[in-house]
């Protein structure tokens, strides 16, 4: 991976279709997905389970570029290892997932992947603040985290000016999950985002067999994306 501020687009598989992952992979991409991300949650942390290990590794090979793996699990440190071996190029952890964040985050680079650092909408900016020469990306949830398909949270937008106002100019990712849409990305990305993690709104109305709808909701949203920094 190399590092740029230009906005990406990427479309949540938690909104495939579960029996053809391999094939939606593949149909994100080429109807202009920048990256793949993968929601992985446990029941635990989160009030969902979806994936494991072994779901990045089988369709690590029908990813030809990024695969972003969000874990939403508590604990987070055992599972680190195994999701690099499966190929995420970056492994993101919540600030709560675990009681040494820090410690975590080495994890992460160590095993060989970028470091991201997610924060749920009740998590202040401020929490990221001691952690900031650790990291590559910060995931800001801009809904409560775990299912798809709920409502924008406005509030976080002003997270994402401070956040961006925090980094400077380190190589830090300012990553959005949770309502994005045309009408949203926008918004966040004028507070200073840069990727865009949508799930229902890029999915919605395409298949494996029909993925044209794909490239038409990507370049909606890209679209009202780059508008906000013109």
């Amino acid at each position: 991976m190399t590092f740029d501020r230009k906005i990406k687009i990427a479309p949540s598989i938690l909104s495939a279709d579960f029996a053809n992952f391999g094939q939606e992979c593949r149909a994100i991409e080429d109807q202009g997905a920048d990256w793949v991300h993968v929601d992985v949650m446990d029941g635990h942390f989160v009030p969902n389970i979806t994936f494991g290990p072994a779901t990045c590794k089988a369709i690590r090979p029908h990813i030809r570029g990024v695969m972003d793996v969000h874990l939403m699990i508590a604990p987070v440190d055992p599972y680190i290892a195994a999701f690099a071996e499966a190929g995420a190029d970056i492994i993101t952890a919540h600030v709560e997932a675990g009681p040494h964040i820090h410690r975590t985050l080495q994890a992460i680079r160590g095993a060989g992947a970028k470091a991201g650092l997610a924060l749920n909408p009740g998590t202040p900016a401020e929490a990221a603040r001691p952690l900031l020469d650790d990291i590559d990306l910060i995931c800001v949830m801009t809904v409560n985290p775990g299912f798809g398909g709920q409502k924008f949270i406005m509030s976080q937008i002003e997270k994402v000016r401070e956040l961006r106002a925090m980094i400077g100019d380190r190589p830090i990712h300012i990553e959005i999950d949770g309502g994005v849409d045309p009408v949203t990305a926008p918004l966040v990305v004028a507070a200073g985002a840069d990727v865009l993690v949508a799930g229902s709104a890029v999915f919605r109305g395409g298949s494996v067999s029909n993925s044209a709808p794909y490239g038409e909701n990507i370049r909606a949203i890209r679209e009202a994306a780059e508008a906000a920094l013109r």
